[in-house]
């Protein structure tokens, strides 16, 4: 179900002119970030609306695996090494969009002092491992 006021919404649609999907799948899109936190920065957007990791329970661990192959695929694909890439997601208050999206960040060592902050491994923003962790403890 889409959210009309939604920009994730209208892209995972289709419905944006600007953004450029590099990978369409029936679950989700990817495209790249407007702000990249380093040379690649995309992310894998559902196309069920959801606000964030916090409305997923452990039935969406298969759904996150998949966003995360698929980033990682497109990725080597452009000759990028997974082995220094960052996967993961903001929880809210600390989202900029309020619909589920995962960042796939490469080089994470090319990273600004910044963006180290934004995307660190923490309380608000959890790697995929963290985010599947915490999803097998939602019913």
């Amino acid at each position: 179900m889409a959210v009309d006021n939604c920009i994730f919404c209208q892209i995972s649609n289709g419905q944006d002119p600007k953004s450029v999907l590099v990978v369409e799948t029936n679950e989700f899109v990817i495209f790249q970030d407007i702000k990249p936190a380093s040379q690649h920065h995309y992310l894998a957007v559902t196309k069920n609306h959801y606000d964030s990791l916090k409305d997923l329970n452990k039935t969406h661990d298969s759904l996150v695996q998949r966003m995360e192959s698929a980033l990682k695929e497109f990725l080597v694909g452009k000759g990028v090494s997974v082995d220094d890439a960052l996967f993961g997601f903001h929880l809210p208050p600390f989202i900029t969009v309020k619909h589920l999206h995962m960042h796939a960040i490469a080089p994470r060592t090319q990273m600004s002092f910044l963006s180290k902050l934004i995307f660190r491994p923490s309380f608000f923003f959890k790697t995929t491992d963290e985010a599947r962790s915490y999803l097998s403890q939602k019913e």
